[in-house]
């Protein structure tokens, strides 16, 4: 009498295949996500989400410098499924890299056409989150205590007496100060952009983590003025703080803020499904709710008054394409760590 070759499974054996099935539920019941706009929008977003979907978000929050070198270290192993929000050049970057993986969507028409652009130039790893410009915020009290006047154009930044009154990001971890960087050497030109940041450099009191670091330090009379993304400073000038935002009057670059999904993800569905969701009209909106007031990318719904307009911003034709190729990045930092950042102050 043969053996039986499949005896019957054993309750250890039957067990041991109801945890897996039970693990690979609860994986797809979870996303893992870098978050790189405002701590209270990427907070929100997530419990938003969670509450809408039942889909747990395990998310951390960096700026989109320190983002792109987490994926880049997880390259061989990814543990994060989908980046979002912050300034969209590391992005490109990512994407330029092979570190993201390719999502076109079928809601495009309801997105801005510089939401759209950026699918294209990114063979759609890339997608446009929401938009705003560079410019000055200052703290209106404590230039008048010091008898200084307003800074209205990137060459009053660099007179001497603003000396140690400047406060702006470091373009290695953020990618607020690399738009900049990358917008004054499309601007002036990259020898002239390169004498500006040495002449800048000298009044710079520090040079912070974030791009997000300035707005407070400025509202609460830290420093006179911070360069970075105007839109930060809005909550604290509807809050009374005396702060006040000035467009640069040669024109300044802006940023499109970017959502990715990461290559070699492990939670697809439900990584795609926080995807979409912080793209519609709630996830979106979200953001204003919570002070954060970017133009956002969705134009199908009617956003947050307090938003500020970027109509009267002289916008740069910021190349995208260009400033968000890795190697061109990778250029710049060192040539700006070896001119400008190494020089005393």
């Amino acid at each position: 009498m043969k053996k039986n070759m499949f005896p019957a499974k054993t309750p250890l054996v039957l067990l041991l295949a109801g945890l897996l099935q039970t693990s690979a539920a609860l994986a797809q019941n979870t996303v893992n996500a870098i978050c790189s706009t405002d701590q209270p929008w990427c907070d929100l977003a997530a419990a938003e989400f969670q509450k809408a979907t039942g889909i747990k978000v395990m998310q951390t929050k960096k700026p989109t410098g320190e983002a792109l070198a987490q994926l880049r270290a997880e390259a061989s192993n990814p543990k994060t499924d989908i980046w979002w929000g912050g300034t969209g050049d590391p992005f490109l970057q990512a994407a330029d890299l092979g570190l993201l993986e390719p999502y076109k969507p079928d809601y495009l028409n309801d997105l801005h056409q510089w939401s759209v652009r950026q699918y294209g130039i990114s063979q759609f790893m890339v997608g446009g989150f929401y938009t705003s410009a560079i410019g000055f915020g200052m703290n209106t009290d404590l230039l008048r205590k010091k008898k200084l006047p307003e800074p209205k154009c990137w060459a009053d930044a660099i007179k001497p007496e603003y000396k140690g009154e400047i406060e702006i990001s470091h373009p290695a971890s953020s990618g607020t100060a690399y738009t900049v960087l990358a917008g004054l050497v499309q601007m002036m030109g990259e020898e002239a952009a390169f004498d500006y940041m040495k002449k800048l450099h000298k009044n710079v009191s520090n040079y912070t983590r974030s791009g997000q670091a300035q707005a407070p330090n400025v509202a609460k009379g830290e420093v006179s003025v911070g360069i970075t993304f105007m839109f930060l400073f809005e909550p604290w000038k509807l809050n009374k703080y005396p702060v006040k935002t000035i467009a640069p009057c040669e024109g300044t670059s802006y940023e499109v803020g970017g959502i990715a999904l990461v290559k070699g993800l492990r939670n697809r569905e439900a990584a795609k499904k926080y995807y979409d969701w912080l793209m519609s009209p709630a996830g979106q909106s979200t953001g204003a709710t919570v002070g954060s007031l970017q133009v956002p990318a969705n134009k199908t719904f009617k956003p947050d008054p307090r938003i500020p307009s970027m109509d009267d911003v002289r916008l740069i034709k910021y190349d995208f394409e260009k400033y968000g190729k890795a190697a061109e990045r990778r250029r710049l930092l060192e040539r700006w760590t070896k001119e400008v950042e190494a020089l005393p102050r």
